[in-house]
């Protein structure tokens, strides 16, 4: 690495880890603010600088689809490649989901949040990959060999990009970076940042301090940051490469004249005082283990960055089966039309419950909508066009607010305790009603079931026993499984805890 002007500090060494891998530790003391470690943008491994520069443009591939055949290509020249010795020093996959046996991914991803993620990321690769990667084998242009982009090299480099790849510059796009990808993640608890150079353009200083997982939103010029979400990286993945010209390793001096470009060194810096003998972390955002295994292959114990997702769909068939497919379509469609909405991926519409259990706000207001009376709810439907507000509900006090008028109109007798009514807290008490509770409890329940026969207990078992360095895949599912079923138990636990209170107060009020 060093012959390619990346430099490093004497007080950083690289190790082998337990598990097979590189991590970098500390031999002397770090202090905040020590640069660490400076890497040309010259010596990273993207569309711009690898020797498949002018396929990929003409081929017009761009965002981490153009990335992956870079890669692709390098490994194929093996000792050609500038980037032999980096190559050789990072593993041939990462050990995501993405390229698990099938059935093994199936069995032990069966009912957690990256069950059908996994799956539907399988489809959209096999697709990308006939429609713009076998064209490029038929052509013959890159002069390799077809096994050296075949389907199951293609899985390979994805699974490299989603778990190493930075963005380095508008021009650039995202790449491997050398080195930098060698520090591994700690949740909350980094001692290096990946930044720019201070000296970089005033073109770059949007792209300045990001890390792995800086950021998660599209850039309009199709840029790839490694954190932005699975669709994005498919819809990015058909854009066209900038045609401005490109650069090379072996041309390294030539500066090209593109819109944001710059050479200046990218650096590592530290942002937390590391001890000799420590490990250097870098972090990669604050991801829970469904997101961590899914693009890094590894989860933490005891994440508090965990969620647990119940979808839409799952709550419309427990109302159906509870009352009519006509009774859930029409309240939730009533829901629907005062503006309230849950989260929303490609496909589905869904409800978090947060690490501590507590369930969406927009999840519980669809249950009181579900749970009303006939006549509150026709009362209801008769002034709703009346309480959609002219903006959006783009925040939680906009949701708290509109679901007042609500409660005005369908409980009018006890308006009186909606006086103060102005946090989430106050809300959810309205919320905690014995129906409500039901239905959390029945919910939890349903999303539970989809784990399959084994109980919590089997899996903490299964997980205690289990060795995360030669049973490594099953050792993390397993921890993303018991970490998301004790979640569904504190939301059940909350539900208990609500309905003996509502319970005690309609006692002491009697």
């Amino acid at each position: 690495m060093r012959k390619h002007g990346v430099v490093y500090s004497d007080a950083l060494c690289l190790d082998a880890s337990e598990a097979g891998g590189v991590y970098v530790r500390a031999v002397a003391a770090l202090r905040k603010g020590d640069v660490v470690a400076t890497i040309p943008r010259r010596a990273c491994l993207t569309p711009r600088t690898s020797g498949a520069a002018a396929a990929i443009e003409a081929a017009q591939l761009g965002g981490t689809l153009a990335l992956a055949v870079a890669v692709m290509y390098e490994r194929a020249r093996g000792a050609d490649s500038p980037w032999k010795d980096y190559l050789r020093l990072i593993p041939d996959r990462e050990p995501v989901p993405l390229v698990w046996p099938d059935d093994e991914a199936d069995r032990l991803l069966a009912g957690t949040e990256l069950d059908k993620t996994v799956k539907q990321d399988r489809e959209f690769l096999c697709e990308d990959w006939k429609e713009c990667i076998e064209p490029l084998i038929s052509s013959g242009e890159l002069g390799v060999e077809p096994d050296d982009l075949s389907l199951e090299k293609y899985f390979a480099a994805k699974s490299l990009l989603s778990s190493r790849s930075f963005h380095i510059d508008r021009y650039h796009g995202s790449g491997m970076v050398p080195l930098a990808d060698l520090f591994n993640h700690k949740t909350d608890g980094e001692h290096v940042h990946f930044t720019k150079s201070e000296e970089s353009d005033s073109d770059e200083e949007d792209d300045d301090d990001q890390s792995k997982a800086d950021s998660d939103q599209e850039e309009d010029d199709n840029d790839q940051s490694n954190a932005v979400s699975d669709q994005e990286e498919y819809d990015d993945d058909q854009s066209n490469a900038s045609a401005d010209e490109q650069s090379t390793v072996e041309n390294a001096t030539t500066k090209p004249s593109g819109e944001g470009h710059n050479d200046e060194d990218l650096e590592m810096i530290i942002v937390k005082d590391a001890d000799p003998g420590e490990e250097v972390y870098n972090t990669y955002g604050t991801m829970g283990n469904a997101a961590l295994l899914h693009r890094y292959g590894f989860t933490e114990r005891d994440n508090p960055y965990d969620i647990v997702n119940i979808d839409l769909t799952l709550v419309t068939k427990w109302c159906s089966s509870k009352y009519s497919r006509r009774y859930a379509r029409e309240r939730v469609s009533l829901w629907r039309k005062l503006g309230y909405s849950g989260c929303t991926s490609e496909d589905a519409d869904y409800f978090e419950i947060s690490y501590d259990g507590e369930p969406q706000l927009e999840l519980l207001i669809l249950l009181y909508i579900i749970s009303l009376k006939p006549d509150a709810y026709d009362k209801l439907v008769c002034v709703a066009h009346d309480l959609i507000g002219d903006d959006d509900q783009e925040d939680e006090e906009d949701t708290i607010n509109s679901f007042v008028k609500v409660v005005r109109v369908t409980r009018p007798a006890k308006n009186s305790g909606l006086i103060g009514v102005e946090k989430l807290p106050d809300v959810k008490k309205i919320l905690h009603s014995e129906s409500i509770c039901t239905a959390l409890a029945s919910l939890a329940d349903i999303r539970e079931s989809l784990y399959g026969c084994n109980t919590l207990k089997d899996d903490k078992e299964q997980l205690r026993t289990c060795s995360p360095v030669s049973e490594r895949n099953r050792y993390h599912s397993l921890v993303l499984r018991v970490s998301e079923r004790k979640i569904l138990g504190r939301l059940r636990k909350h539900v208990s805890i609500w309905s003996k209170t509502k319970k005690r107060k309609h006692l002491s009020s009697n």
